[in-house]
């Protein structure tokens, strides 16, 4: 749930009675209040919290206190996320003396000023995660023409910087503002010595020199560097740093054109020297892979062993002690191969995804394969060398273009089948983590807002304790579905889901193809009486931490119904008529 949508509890203002100390309202001495300590980058703070607070007003104190917005924060206690803003501290067992992790998600905009020899100024907010080409293209694009970048170099505190440098690299001091200088460079041309070589010519002082077109080197026109500043080395070119595969585990899979081009394209960002760009967002490693050019992202990588909870996750979240991920029900290290299978089951309207499917799935879910990829931008606690230790397999995703994600906008612009399409997914995929930051928004070619489901570590969980959907309580979740919709519904089947996911390469574990054979009949049958997304969803989801959802009852029925020797059909059909009679009293209390 959203934290728009929670009623939070009064708060007073609170003080800083010294550095990283929470003080006021419950305050130290309150009976009723206990003791906590965030870690957060490294640090620890104490804070004083009543075990009755929602979760949510624990946020904006936190906010009020330290800055930290709430939609930047994430919560973890116990291994697990503190993910639903109405329930109270103490519904997730925090007691007096706990520690919680505080992750938080920084913002990705910073305010850059460009100052020109000729006395222009510009300013510009542009992503961290972008690197100086792109700077050079918008100050020549705001510019219109007053600065030839060809022949000038931008200079950060009196270093040049060089096309590739990513913003964030520059900016280590976390600057409110950067400022940039455009000054005259140096400029000398050559042509190359041989062709297994590389010329690599050095000139210094460029900032003293002019433009002198006499002078030539090797016939062509340049300013003429000073003795001893013109050095000529021949190298051979470096050695390819870098690894990135894809992983086939049944070699009757052949991919597709498009992951084929997604696999190039990456490859070709890291062979320019492109490096990887780690996500501010989220509990794990994510990382953006730029395209050739540098100026575009052209997937994201999200390795296994960066996951929440894994052996190098670089949030400093604490490792599983059980193997159990973030949310309940899901595995450390599965998250990429969830990525990957909420792509191969979100089948296009023509039916089930064949293995060479180039057509968009009805959901949207981006393109995304498993890979192997190495490269020293990854995060290597125990430092980094190009060796097989050091590879890391994850799920490699199609970048999408966006204009931000369900977070920035209010919900009522958003197109009911847009929405519609989201829950289909969400239901029949039993995910446990889908909130308004993951789905992207963008526009068509008709400017028709499109949204586009990410981030699926979490769906295909061995129950249903974690499941949440922020959209169930967005206006367009209580429509009912269009005939499109449910024809898409009526096709789905999940047997042939299940096989088609061990063809490519997850054997399911039969608690998640339980909950996926489950959550499939639970939409088919809600589907097939005319129920909304709404009311399918809150059968899914608890309404309190505490209380079971509707599709546990049902599915503790069935079980307590279990007898010694039955088959997993026999007790799926157990469910069926167990599920059929709650949605009928559901059907009649509706009318």
């Amino acid at each position: 749930m959203s934290t728009a949508g929670v009623a939070l509890s009064p708060i007073r203002k609170e003080s800083v009675l010294s550095p990283g100390y929470f003080h006021g309202w419950p305050g130290p001495c309150s009976d009723e209040s206990i003791l906590i300590y965030l870690t957060v980058a490294g640090s620890v703070i104490p804070m004083r919290v009543l075990e009755s607070d929602s979760i949510a007003s624990m946020k904006l104190r936190i906010q009020t206190s330290k800055g930290f917005v709430v939609s930047k924060q994430k919560l973890v206690f116990g291994g697990r996320e503190l993910a639903r803003n109405d329930s109270l501290v103490r519904d997730y067992g925090v007691a007096d003396g706990n520690v919680l992790h505080l992750v938080l998600r920084l913002s990705d905009l910073q305010v850059i000023t460009v100052k020109t020899a000729c006395g222009k100024e510009f300013e510009f907010h542009v992503e961290r995660c972008r690197n100086i080409g792109y700077i050079k293209q918008k100050i020549a694009k705001k510019g219109k023409g007053l600065v030839d970048l060809e022949d000038h170099e931008l200079i950060c505190n009196g270093e040049k910087l060089e096309d590739q440098w990513l913003i964030d690299d520059i900016c280590k001091n976390n600057d409110a503002v950067l400022h940039l200088l455009v000054r005259k460079s140096a400029k000398v041309r050559a042509k190359p010595v041989e062709k297994d070589f590389e010329l690599s010519i050095v000139a210094s002082n460029s900032n003293e020199r002019r433009d002198n077109d006499n002078d030539e080197v090797n016939g062509q026109n340049c300013q003429s560097p000073g003795p001893e500043e013109l050095h000529v080395v021949a190298r051979k070119p470096p050695h390819r740093d870098f690894l990135l595969e894809p992983v086939i585990v049944n070699p009757k899979v052949e991919l597709s054109s498009i992951l084929r081009d997604l696999i190039r394209s990456t490859f070709d960002g890291l062979d320019k020297g492109n490096q990887p760009v780690r996500s501010s967002e989220g509990s794990g490693g994510a990382y953006f892979m730029q395209d050739s050019s540098g100026h575009n992202y052209a997937s994201v990588f999200k390795p296994i062993d960066e996951e929440p909870k894994a052996v190098n996750n670089p949030r400093g979240l604490p490792v599983s002690s059980d193997g159990e991920g973030l949310k309940i029900g899901t595995r450390v290290g599965e998250g990429a191969l969830r990525e990957v299978a909420a792509y191969i089951l979100d089948h296009p309207l023509k039916g089930p995804r064949s293995i060479s499917a180039e057509e968009i799935g009805f959901a949207g879910v981006p393109p995304t394969v498993m890979v192997k990829c190495l490269h020293e931008g990854f995060n290597h606690p125990e430092g980094y060398q190009y060796a097989p230790r050091n590879i890391k397999i994850g799920s490699l995703q199609m970048f999408k273009k966006n204009i931000g994600s369900c977070e920035d906008m209010g919900p009522r612009a958003f197109p009911v089948e847009e929405v519609h399409k989201i829950s289909v997914l969400d239901i029949r995929l039993a995910n446990a983590d889908r909130h308004a930051g993951n789905i992207l928004v963008n526009k068509d070619d008709g400017g028709q807002i499109m949204l586009i489901p990410i981030d699926h570590g979490y769906c295909l969980p061995e129950n249903f304790e974690d499941c949440t959907f922020d959209w169930l309580y967005w206006p367009q979740a209580r429509v009912p579905y269009n005939p499109e919709t449910i024809k898409y519904i009526n096709s789905l089947d999940a047997e042939e889901d299940i096989a088609l996911l061990k063809f490519h390469g997850w054997d399911v574990s039969p608690k998640c193809a339980r909950t996926l054979c489950i959550s499939t009949m639970l939409l088919k049958k809600g589907a097939e009486r005319g129920l909304t997304p709404f009311a399918i969803g809150n059968i899914m989801c608890r309404e309190t931490l505490k209380e079971e959802s509707v599709i546990e009852k049902i599915v503790r029925e069935a079980q307590d119904g279990v007898l010694p020797g039955m088959s997993e059909s026999a007790f799926l059909e157990s469910v069926s008529q167990i599920m059929d009679r709650h949605l009928d009293e559901l059907t009649i209390k509706l009318q």
